[in-house]
């Protein structure tokens, strides 16, 4: 009889794998596209002569969009 412990087996049931989005997937242009929607909003905002609230959004925003990326 084989006694041979299986530890690679045993921690994959344990820690079971988290999907990764892929860098071509459609999640991800779908990030960028709106970032890039809300970067031009918060440029026009300023240009308009709205400084603090582009700022303010430019911001949040980037902020919304790290937490997003990192999984949060």
């Amino acid at each position: 009889m084989n006694a041979e412990d299986d530890f690679g087996l045993w921690e994959r049931e344990l820690k079971p794998e988290i999907p990764r989005v892929q860098a071509g997937s459609a999640s991800g242009r779908g990030m960028v596209a709106a970032a890039a929607v809300v970067a031009a909003g918060c440029t026009i905002l300023i240009t308009l002569g709205q400084a603090p609230l582009g700022a303010a959004g430019l911001i949040l925003s980037s902020l919304i969009l790290l937490l997003w990326r990192i999984g949060m």
